[in-house]
């Protein structure tokens, strides 16, 4: 395997950008399919059945846009920066879930994290894992281990 000598670790900043690149992706897919879940099948099926429809669209979006970004955008990445592109986007969403809480549906931080459905919530907060660990699972897979 030959080494590119111009190759540079990537940045901080490209870090934070990359990150927050993945959670605008997912973050925008989520919010595309928010209204079918809220104004569609909430009101028919229930808000838990609602959430649990949705989470396998939102771990598709999860795993291709992880995929891109670790195979495309972070290519020849090392793991650590794979894993804070991860970890920063998912954190990213945490976030977004506390402001949409606070300034639109008038919770506390505390209400916004606990007061979720038992099963859907525990799917939701399993995808957020997902979001974080899938960049570093995609950028692994594709390395082959270095020979001696």
């Amino acid at each position: 395997m030959s080494v590119d000598p111009d190759w540079r670790p990537p940045s901080a900043m490209l870090i934070v950008q990359r990150g927050l690149l993945y959670f605008a992706v997912v973050f925008g897919a989520g919010f595309l399919l928010g209204p079918i879940r809220v104004l569609w099948l909430a009101p028919r099926l229930g808000e838990r059945s609602a959430e649990l429809i949705e989470a396998p669209f939102m771990l598709l979006v999860i795993g291709l846009s992880s995929r891109w970004m670790a195979r495309r955008v972070c290519r020849h990445w090392s793991t650590g920066a794979l894993a804070a592109v991860g970890v920063l986007a998912a954190a990213a969403v945490l976030v977004a879930d506390v402001a949409v809480g606070l300034w639109l549906r008038g919770m506390s931080v505390a209400q916004v994290f606990l007061q979720r459905d038992p099963v859907s919530g525990t799917v939701y907060y399993a995808l957020v894992l997902c979001m974080a660990l899938a960049p570093l699972l995609w950028g692994r897979r594709g390395k082959s281990p270095e020979l001696p």
